[in-house]
């Protein structure tokens, strides 16, 4: 198991962005699929974001959809969520995944995912 380290959270006013980013070794990084996960307390842990191999393909829940964009940095071994025109929906802890083997799965099953970091928390006020 290889850990990922998640930044960038914090308390944000509706209508706010932020940019969580996710670092972790370069290997990680040349996985299938990198996607992003949140949970609220007393919830289960649901999908938000996912991008392929390649960077070619992502793919995004109807909660986020045309608000957050994924994306990868590959010289820089890190991934990150770009989350505009935030809501109180969106209040979560926000976890980095990486898929390092094949699938045919959807993206959004978390199971398919092996390696998580520690999550860092995003919390919206109204």
């Amino acid at each position: 198991q290889v850990l990922l380290a998640e930044s960038g959270g914090g308390l944000m006013q509706a209508g706010g962005s932020l940019r969580l980013s996710c670092a972790g070794p370069g290997r990680t990084f040349h996985a299938q699929a990198m996607a992003w996960f949140r949970q609220a307390p007393g919830q289960e842990r649901e999908f938000v974001a996912a991008i392929t191999w390649d960077g070619r393909d992502t793919y995004y829940a109807d909660a986020v959809k045309g608000r957050c964009t994924i994306s990868r940095d590959y010289a820089n071994n890190a991934a990150y969520l770009q989350m505009n025109t935030l809501k109180p929906e969106d209040t979560a802890n926000y976890y980095c995944a990486v898929r390092m083997l094949g699938s045919n799965d959807p993206f959004s099953d978390r199971s398919t995912y092996e390696y998580w970091g520690q999550g860092t928390q995003v919390t919206v006020s109204s």
